[in-house]
């Protein structure tokens, strides 16, 4: 006897083309993968026919916050907001970001609590360390709190970080990070942007446009790709000297990309993330402040390197780098404006329209992408990413031919809009199921799943 069987549909097995199979669900997990209509009985049925049944996408990039500030969510509904968008995008499984300078024990037990009690789908946390504090309780992090996944920012120094509330830091802080990774089973992943160059770049952009009328092409020409192909090279290079994996977050342009695929042929230990606005939007977009995000979009030639990337293997991972602030952070010209945007919710239905339909990149591509490959790079493999025996039962359900647009009406994401906004999109969303249980069915969340997620303790596997 099954708690539910979802019959009917073409499902994506790791590494394998969709097949018409059924998914017996016990107890949350995966029990069986039947033949289809194989005679069992079960006390829920979902009939999938017609659509693609695939694993829930994990999001292993995201900014949950309060209002503009994106450090970490303080009440519940900023996470059942921003999970929801999730869920009715497809992913199941979000990792954000900690940002504080304060010691992360101190505050990170409310943290979960907050995120529990909102959360419609399971979830961990990424640490953001900018202190020695925090750099001295790294194996407690990881064995206590079940946090292997580190995060720096290159770019604090001279001052940067103020914005954040961090103070600066230095390769060697970068370094011990590395090392700290290396001897606990940890992983880096820094943000990567040569600052100095960017502070002598920025200041003579400015001055030749001063009221950013040039818009995304000056973000850009602020904060050019090889600032951030350095800062890549430099921080692979430090990881691989210290033992340490490293995981290349927001990879936005083609030079990045080869100074990351460099390090890789260099023996370093890399895994290389890209996020569906350096696929879909490029300096061109029409809707300039609105588009501000760092790394900043890049040119048109970048999109398609990244695209090669995807085909070819070099990039492994596509993520959100989701943000949710409103459009009232954008006022102000590009100079001003806050950078980021929401992505939770189309994270999955980009990949299917602009991937698989307009670029036939296969769906068990997609799938490895969005699903197998983050959970391997962050320790969760065996229990996310897959439709397996024994893993989480975490299925989307894709009717692949529905055509439709993202209206703001419809935004699910606090930040009340998308870049997305009606554009043309081939792929929709009807079911998400989270270990087992139905979050979202056909556009509407279902509310007494408010609070369903777990936290994910992780380990990683390298």
């Amino acid at each position: 006897m099954f708690d539910l069987v979802v019959s009917g549909g073409l499902v994506a097995l790791p590494g394998q083309q969709p097949a018409p199979l059924d998914i017996a669900v016990r107890q949350g997990r995966v029990a069986a993968i039947l033949e289809p209509g194989e005679t069992v009985e079960a006390t829920q049925r979902i009939d999938a026919a017609g659509r693609l049944v695939m694993p829930g996408a994990l999001d292993v990039h995201v900014h949950l916050g309060h209002g503009s500030d994106i450090s970490f969510p303080h009440e519940a509904s900023d996470a059942a907001s921003e999970s929801a968008a999730a869920a009715s995008g497809g992913v199941t499984t979000i990792i954000p970001y900690i940002l504080s300078a304060q010691e992360h024990s101190e505050i990170f037990e409310t943290i979960r609590a907050v995120t529990e009690a909102g959360s419609h789908v399971d979830f961990g946390y990424h640490l953001i360390i900018s202190t020695e504090e925090q750099l001295a309780q790294i194996p407690r992090y990881i064995t206590d709190y079940g946090i292997p996944s580190f995060k720096i920012f290159m770019n604090n120094r001279g001052g940067e970080g103020k914005r954040l509330g961090l103070p600066d830091i230095d390769d060697a802080f970068l370094f011990r990070l590395a090392q700290a990774c290396a001897e606990h089973g940890g992983l880096l992943c820094p943000h990567p942007e040569n600052i100095e160059v960017v502070h002598y770049l920025r200041d003579r952009v400015m001055a030749g446009d001063p009221e950013g009328r040039n818009g995304l092409a000056s973000w850009n020409a602020s904060r050019p790709p090889f600032v951030e192909a350095d800062a890549i090279q430099r921080a692979a290079r430090l990881c691989q000297a210290a033992g340490a994996p490293i995981y290349v977050v927001h990879t936005s342009s083609g030079e990045a990309l080869d100074a990351a695929m460099a390090a890789r042929r260099q023996g370093a230990s890399i895994t290389i993330e890209t996020c569906p606005h350096y696929l879909t939007h490029d300096v061109t977009w029409e809707r300039g402040a609105v588009g501000k995000i760092n790394p900043p979009l890049r040119e048109p030639a970048d999109r398609e390197a990244l695209w090669r990337g995807i085909a070819s293997g070099a990039i492994d991972t596509v993520a959100s780098d989701h943000v949710h602030r409103t459009l009232a952070g954008k006022e102000g010209g590009i100079w001003k404006a806050s950078p980021g945007c929401p992505g939770l919710e189309t994270l999955l239905p980009v990949m299917l329209s602009e991937g698989h339909h307009r670029r036939g990149v296969a769906i068990e591509r997609i799938v490895a992408l969005l699903c197998e490959n983050p959970a391997r790079a962050m320790g969760l493999w065996g229990r996310k990413g897959a439709i397996a025996p024994g893993f989480d039962a975490d299925l989307v359900l894709v009717d692949l031919d529905a055509e439709y647009r993202l209206d703001a009406q419809h935004v699910r994401s606090d930040a009340g809009y998308s870049i997305y906004q009606d554009m043309p999109l081939k792929g929709r969303v009807t079911n998400t199921l989270v270990r087992g249980v139905e979050v979202y069915r056909d556009g509407e969340m279902l509310g007494r799943t408010v609070g369903h997620g777990r936290y994910l303790r992780r380990t990683l596997q390298h």
